[in-house]
Formats: C-alpha cells, structure tokens, sequence
C-alpha cells in the first residue's frame, strides 16, 4: 500500500514538474524580467544598462499617448464583449433550439477565423477597408451610398471602429461553441416544465437558458478582457501600425513601438507592468461584478 501511494506521488511528480518548469520559463520569468527591467534604461540591444529607478514610471504618468492607449484598449473590450456575446448567444440559440439541419456546417462557419493567424486576419480586413478596390467602399458605391465611402484606416475618427468588426468576426466562434455546449447540455425537462407554466420562448430563454449557461458566459467575458488587453495590439500593429497620428494605438502597440522600434526597452518593460496591473484589477472587478449563486441543474 505505501508502495503504491510512493508510486502515485512519483507519477503526479513526473506529470506536473515539467509543466511547472514550463511555466516558470515561458510565465514567471518574462514576468519578472519586465518588472526588473523597468527600473532601468536600456535600449533592448546594448549590453549597458543605466538604473534610473522609479524614472521610466514618472515618465508613464506624463505621457500623454497613455491615456489614449487605455481608452482605445478599454473601447475595443467593451464593443467586443458587446458584439461577441450578443452573436454569440444569438446564433448558439438558434443553431441548439430551432434544430437546423446544418447547424455542423454553420459551427464550421463560424469557427474557421479561429484558426487563421490574427496577421493573416488583419491582412485580409486591410484589404476589405481598402478606399479605392476595398469590398466596403465598392460594397457602398454598388448600392449608391457613394457619400459613406471613406478610407477608414486612414482616418482619425474611423480607424479604431473599423478595427471593431474584424476583432469581432475573429473572436466570435470560439465562444459560440463554448455557449452552444452549454446549452446542449441543459436537460429538456426544464424547458417542459417551463411551457407547462406558460412561460413564452422569450421567458425560456431568460429564466432558464441564460442563469443555466452563466459560468460559460462568465469565462468566455473574461476570456475576452484577457486576450484584448493582452493581444489586441497584433491586429492594430498589423492593420494601422498605431496611426494615423496614433489614434488606434493601445497599450500593446505602443509597447511594441516604445521597445522595439525607438529601442526605449526599459520604458516598453514600464508600459507591460501596467498593462498587467490594469488587466488584473478589469479581470477583479469584472469577476465581482459578474459574481451570482451557482445554479445546479
């Protein structure tokens, strides 16, 4: 019996040391290393580093392109979470409650911009929002509405909307399997006892669907917090580069900017040790907020 309790922690050991090996190499050390390296100024590629101490913050504090970046990476969270929930929810009901012979094919559909690399993406919506062959402005020019057409990445007030919908139709498939999943998983029962009561398909979906899949609506919300403020700077830096005149960049981006491209690595380091700061306190409060007794079913 002791042999095999030996055993059994052994095995655990030799499943969990190295994914905690990997998470110290890939998680912790990254994690430190910006927060160490913040205290310095350095230039990424030099082998000179001149400690400056809390100076690289002070400058945060100062910068005026700061408060734009949180403002634009705190727009795209909302309109996505907005936008994704909402087609998410919309199409998971549809495709689990209206029996649609090709609800397979449609989860295919939807599913495919999930495997695409986010620079192909971006690459593919640069040429959709192209002003003079782009498919919005022909689209627009086709139906006569030639007074809308624009060149929306080049524009000051209509480059971040336009980053909206490809954030959007890249991010939505994956939450809507993880939706659809937890509604196919909701006995019919409920439903049942729901329509004996008299309840409309509306009330259904309010009283039964939606308090029953709420752990999936809390983790796919939360998911996207996560990745916008952490990667929405890929799309940005591949579809307008932060411009014009810096009116998409967010935290990502500029750090990008700030670090590899002005080689000012020990204030890039200062900008991702506030984006940590800021996507852990978004994820807290959202975590509060969302907060509900768990519903057994």
């Amino acid at each position: 019996m002791v042999q095999s309790s030996k055993q059994k922690y052994i095995f655990l050991a030799f499943c969990l040391v190295p994914t905690f090996i990997m998470f110290c190499i890939f998680t912790l050390y990254p994690l430190f290393s910006g927060l160490y390296y913040s205290f310095f100024d350095w230039s990424g590629a030099s082998a000179n580093r001149e400690f400056v101490g809390f100076d690289n913050y002070v400058r945060l504090f100062n910068d005026a392109i700061i408060p734009r970046t949180i403002i634009h990476d705190y727009f795209l969270v909302a309109t996505k979470i907005i936008g994704i929930m909402i087609m998410a929810l919309f199409f998971a009901v549809a495709l689990t409650q209206l029996k649609i012979k090709e609800a397979p094919f449609y989860r295919i559909v939807f599913f495919f911009p999930n495997i695409m690399s986010v620079v192909v993406i971006g690459i593919l919506w640069t040429f959709i929002y192209n002003p003079s062959m782009g498919l919005v402005n022909s689209g627009l020019e086709f139906l006569g509405l030639e007074s809308l057409a624009r060149p929306w990445l080049g524009s000051e007030t209509w480059a971040l909307p336009s980053l909206v919908l490809p954030s959007i139709w890249a991010g939505i498939g994956l939450f809507l399997l993880m939706l659809m999943g937890g509604i196919s998983n909701i006995s019919k029962s409920y439903y049942e006892a729901a329509e004996i009561d008299g309840a409309t398909e509306w009330q259904q979906f309010w009283k039964v669907t939606l308090p029953l899949i709420w752990p999936q609506i809390k983790i796919s919300v939360l998911y996207i917090i996560i990745t916008t403020l952490n990667g929405s700077f890929i799309l940005v830096q591949v579809m307008t580069g932060g411009g014009p005149n810096n009116a998409t960049h967010v935290m990502g981006s500029y750090l990008y900017q700030q670090a590899f491209e002005q080689y000012n690595f020990g204030y890039g380091a200062t900008i991702g040790v506030m984006i940590l700061v800021l996507s852990l306190i978004t994820v807290l409060f959202f975590q509060f907020l969302m907060r509900r007794e768990k519903v057994e079913y």
